[in-house]
């Protein structure tokens, strides 16, 4: 292999490497919004088991780990892989999830999609005069 050939090849490869970053900065898709009383936090997590999916909050921060294991998968027929393994991300909240919130928010998992509903913080409302 010539000194061009190996070259190209290496910057093939650099772009797979930078893409796959770039891939698993933006996965997985999120939505978050308010309805009613609740914040609702939509995550697309195809190809994870309901085990291997773990969310937390502290304060206004959202972390969102998960894990598919490699069982079922046979790697020597693979050709092109690029769903990822592992996930991990933070997602910042529109305010401060105390203790209390937290305890009462509610997860589901349906469809390779995770619903997360978070009780909005109670607020009174100032009467203008």
């Amino acid at each position: 292999m010539g000194v061009g050939q190996f070259m190209a090849k290496e910057f093939i490869k650099e772009i797979g490497n930078r893409s796959r970053e770039f891939y698993e900065f933006v996965m997985p898709p999120v939505d978050v919004y308010e309805e009613g009383s609740e914040l609702i936090v939509v995550i697309d997590l195809a190809g994870f088991q309901k085990k291997d999916i773990h969310l937390s909050i502290y304060k206004d921060i959202l972390s969102i780990k998960a894990k598919r294991t490699a069982e079922g998968l046979d790697f020597t027929t693979v050709h092109y892989m690029q769903r990822p393994m592992h996930v991990e991300k933070r997602i910042p909240l529109p305010f401060s999830i105390t203790d209390e919130e937290n305890i009462n928010s509610k997860a589901t998992y349906v469809n390779g999609v995770v619903t997360l509903k978070i009780p909005l913080p109670h607020t009174s409302k100032i009467p203008v005069t």
